[in-house]
């Protein structure tokens, strides 16, 4: 099967991080959402978490309105989340595993334990015209499920392959090539992120079948050192001479 084209979305969410743990207005994310453009991005990811530790329900609405790219709304599978998605209506919603007390999201969303739950909201964000993701294990059970409740899209998490090294990486990814081959040939997008850093994109980049990646906790922090354009101008590169 030819690669797809590979698209970079930029997570904007820890810029807010930056802001909140001040007060006050900078750095502004939406101001990065426009630098993530500039450089190249193709989307703009943002999560509006349910304590807003970091991203606002006024810089979602911003976002919104002010950028061009297509913003993809990560959010709990809530009601609030769900009312705010449809009052927006984001380009996409990637619906991720949400728990308080954790840092940053743990792991991949337990699509197959809890279709029950999850196939309105998915059906209600589908009806309103927003492309739907699951952010999941590579797995091929989660895989099959998020198919049959009619998400068009799965968002595999990286974290695990970033976070191990020598034999332990290549047998995480492995499991992701394996889990994007398998989402090709059941019908559905697959998008792929967590973790993500120059030295860990490239192999991930590489497998044809991913369509999107979403980087972003590393880029803000690259950005300290060599700025954010120049951050996202450098990912893009590598994932462009590895897809190549």
């Amino acid at each position: 099967m030819p690669s797809l084209p590979l698209r970079l979305g930029v997570n904007i969410d820890h810029v807010a991080t930056i802001r909140n743990a001040r007060g006050g207005r900078h750095p502004d994310p939406v101001r990065s959402a426009y630098l993530a453009a500039a450089a190249g991005a193709d989307g703009i990811t943002a999560h509006l978490r349910e304590d807003r530790r970091h991203i606002s329900d006024g810089d979602i609405a911003r976002l919104a309105n002010e950028i061009q790219l297509p913003l993809n709304l990560e959010m709990a599978a809530t009601e609030e989340m769900v009312s705010i998605a449809l009052r927006h209506r984001p380009h996409a919603a990637c619906i991720v595993p949400e728990k308080r007390e954790e840092r940053t999201t743990e792991g991949g969303l337990e699509v197959a334990g809890n279709m029950d739950a999850l196939r309105p909201i998915v059906a209600r964000l589908v009806d309103a015209g927003i492309r739907v993701s699951m952010f999941i294990e590579p797995d091929p059970r989660q895989l099959d499920a998020a198919k049959a409740l009619g998400a068009p899209v799965v968002e595999l998490h990286t974290g695990s392959y970033c976070d191990h090294e020598g034999a332990a990486r290549d047998h995480e990814l492995e499991r992701i090539r394996a889990a994007a081959a398998h989402a090709a040939a059941i019908g559905l997008e697959c998008h792929a992120g967590h973790g993500l850093s120059f030295d860990t994109v490239k192999p991930i980049a590489a497998i044809g079948s991913i369509a999107e990646l979403n980087i972003g906790h590393f880029l803000v922090g690259e950005a300290i050192f060599i700025g954010f354009e120049a951050a996202i101008r450098h990912m893009r590169a590598l994932m462009d001479e590895a897809r190549r």
